[in-house]
């Protein structure tokens, strides 16, 4: 179905006006398909403290990937493209694309992670975290409608709160506000289509497409991916029940806006409605997943008048999200010559959310950012277990309720000094109990709150028209999921229970930076930053026994764990048309305390490699371009007690891209050119991460 779709909307395409290549408006750096790149430095904007700011300017550590560099990224999925941020990761090596969705957690900085995210992920400020489980559907947002993906890294609570433990991930949308064109008229970047087919059978599909009319504009962003995938359990050891990990999944997303004239102008009401589908194979013939989202947003950015004239603005969105998962699990025969289905999970959840933030400028050196932010999620596991022909059905859930203010000052002495000193307080409630209510409403339902302060303080210090210092201390914090507190699951014969008793994790960190900006055409700029991080009471999965045939794992807070390390990126354009980036971390992530295993103590927190490092060319021609991308990881261990290694590793991907008069671009991609196998996991049997995927398609574009 989803060639017959892409073939449909191609010939839509060849009937619209032809005009030359551009690249997307949405970020000043972006250039033409058909022309090298521009020598004049555009300076790259990001949000990562709620207003505007230079990133030379911004006293964080924020890596940003404008619309060029997605556009460039081989992966097909937007959380492999982000693994070229240094320290970026998701609970296991393997990607969305094949991993159980329940994995792919985001988390930094070498935090590590038992499946949750410990970065929030947002889109125009919206959470896309999954309501009951913390993890995120990378697929939601089509990666064709992004303009920018911005990862700020470090402690993040003081501006947004609980999931902001090590970072935030913001996705920025393409916007089709209307830009003083003639009504009906054409915009560049008002259509823009990829479709491309190849290995193990896989297609996909991408859409984005604007009109605009007066004050009004609307946008359509759609996505169909599907492929058989590959046997994940490794070559030696597979069985009869081994079968391709396959997934399919589509989203689409529709958006009307109004732009505001007059004394508002600048501001515009915002109305979005998304769905998001997914069915993934797990790798036997009994064990597969579903996924149904569905999502309303309805906001308002508006322009705010400052005490010296200046303009700040203000930001209002309300959101509902409403999500059902369903999971089989099985239990594989020794020889995996056979299986039988043996726990059946549907999870119902929902969320509901409202933000409003205010950023005034109060003068020619300050800005003062205040807000207020709360949620509701409910979510429940309705489990049917299967064993001796008995069916026994239960059911476990509960309530999150969560609120909070923040206040933030950005303030600016002196011309080469700035200071950021924000404070949040965070307070929410977790109430228990399947949802409907249980058969038993005489029971009582238990209930705990929690309360949380997250401070930061930041400054820098522009040493010279090149150099820049930074200084940040903050605390932050990440609340169990219901996930963590009331599902469990299976994976081989790892049995993983829930703990009701779970609380907070609470980090505490410092960070040094430097960074250097060179001038010329050559847009040479590095950035280091040495961090220590200290999380209390991280949840994670800790063994409770331990046998040949069966392992059992309980989510507990573990005492206490340190994040300390280092982190480098870097680019430059090496000739007008060759842009060299690369980036490297180096972590040591330890298990510094905990009571009920000292054991423990001392061990490497899992799934955390001590040494990561990314590397790509990327040549913009007249007429070809091209790019090489090599992604490296050291070796971490798959267990909290390290009796599992998993070896390093090394991803090369490739792309080259024909520019065609007419607006076509015709490209072939390899992603793990090399064919490289690697260990992902060996939770009872050995996994392995996807084996080489080229593919080849078309990338179609209207604009002036």
């Amino acid at each position: 179905m989803g060639i017959g779709i892409a073939a449909l909307m191609l010939r839509l395409c060849l009937s619209a006006p032809d005009s030359a290549s551009e690249a997307p408006a949405a970020h000043p750096d972006a250039s033409s398909t058909t022309a090298p790149p521009a020598t004049v430095t555009a300076e790259i904007t990001v949000t990562a403290h709620g207003v505007p700011t230079p990133l030379r300017e911004t006293p964080a550590a924020v890596t940003v990937l404008d619309a060029e560099e997605l556009e460039a990224a081989v992966p097909l999925a937007l959380d492999d493209v982000l693994r070229q941020v240094p320290g970026f990761t998701l609970f296991r090596r393997s990607g969305s694309r094949t991993a159980n969705p329940t994995t792919q957690g985001p988390s930094l900085r070498g935090l590590g992670g038992s499946g949750a995210s410990r970065a929030l992920v947002l889109a125009d400020g919206v959470p896309l975290n999954d309501p009951f489980g913390g993890w995120v559907a990378w697929g939601r947002v089509p990666r064709i409608a992004l303009s920018q993906v911005e990862v700020l890294r470090g402690g993040a609570s003081d501006l947004y709160g609980a999931g902001a433990l090590a970072g935030v991930v913001q996705l920025l949308r393409r916007s089709a506000a209307p830009g003083g064109l003639a009504p009906g008229d054409l915009a560049p970047g008002d259509l823009l289509l990829e479709a491309a087919g190849g290995e193990q059978r896989t297609a996909a599909f991408e859409l984005w497409a604007a009109r605009r009319r007066g004050r009004w504009s609307a946008s359509l962003a759609g996505e169909r991916f599907t492929t058989a995938g590959a046997v994940p359990v490794a070559r030696d050891e597979r069985g009869a029940v081994d079968v391709p990990a396959g997934s399919r999944h589509s989203s689409v997303e529709a958006t009307v806006e109004r732009a505001f004239a007059g004394p508002r102008s600048g501001g515009r009401l915002v109305l979005r409605g998304s769905n998001f589908t997914e069915r993934r194979a797990n790798g036997t013939p009994q064990q597969w997943n579903d996924t149904e989202l569905d999502e309303l947003v309805a906001g308002a950015d508006l322009p705010v008048r400052g005490g010296d004239g200046r303009d700040g603005h203000a930001t209002v969105r309300l959101w509902s999200t409403r999500e059902t998962y369903e999971q089989t699990f099985s239990v594989v025969a020794p020889d995996r010559g056979s299986e039988v289905r043996n726990r059946e999970q549907r999870v119902p959840s929902w969320m509901r959310g409202a933000l409003a933030r205010w950023a005034l400028p109060l003068g020619d050196r300050t800005t003062l950012i205040a807000g207020l932010e709360a949620r509701r999620t409910r979510g429940e596991s309705d489990e049917r277990a299967l064993a001796a022909g008995r069916v026994t059905t239960t059911a476990a859930g509960g309530r999150q309720d969560a609120g909070g203010f923040f206040v933030e000052a950005l303030l600016a002495p002196h011309p080469r000094w700035s200071l950021a000193a924000g404070l949040r307080a965070d307070d929410w409630e977790n109430t228990a109990g399947p949802i409907p209510p249980s058969t038993s409403p005489s029971a009582p339902a238990a209930r705990r709150r929690e309360r949380a302060v997250s401070p930061r303080l930041s400054l820098r210090f522009q040493t010279s028209d090149a150099w820049s210092l930074s200084l940040a201390g903050y605390r932050s914090f990440r609340a169990p999921t219901l996930n963590e507190l009331y599902r469990g699951f299976r994976v081989g014969n790892v049995v993983t229970d829930p703990n009701p008793r779970l609380g907070p994790e609470r980090l505490a960190g410092v960070e040094l930076g430097a960074g250097w900006t060179g001038a010329g055409a050559a847009r040479p700029r590095l950035a280091a930053t040495l961090y220590w991080m200290e999380l209390s009471d991280a949840i994670a999965n800790v063994t409770v026994t331990s046998a040949p045939d069966l392992v059992r794992r309980r989510r507990e807070n573990l005492g206490r764990t340190r994040a300390r390390g280092l982190e480098i990126e870097g680019a430059f354009d090496a000739t007008p048309r060759l842009r060299v980036a690369g980036a490297w971390q180096l972590v040591e992530s330890t298990v510094e305390s905990f009571d009920a295993d000292p054991l423990l103590v001392g061990r490497r927190v899992a799934q955390v490699p001590q040494s990561q490092a990314t590397a790509s060319l990327r040549w913009r021609g007249a007429a070809l371009d091209a790019t090489f991308a090599a992604r490296w990881s050291g070796a971490a261990f798959d267990d909290d007690r390290n009796t599992l290694r998993l070896d390093g590793f090394t991803v090369v991907d490739a792309e080259a891209a024909r520019s065609l008069p007419g607006g076509f671009a015709l490209f072939v991609a390899a992603e793990n050119l090399l064919d490289e196998t690697y260990v992902v996991g060996r939770a009872g049997v050995t996994t392995v991460g996807s084996p080489r995927l080229v593919r080849a398609g078309v990338r179609y574009r209207i604009g002036g």
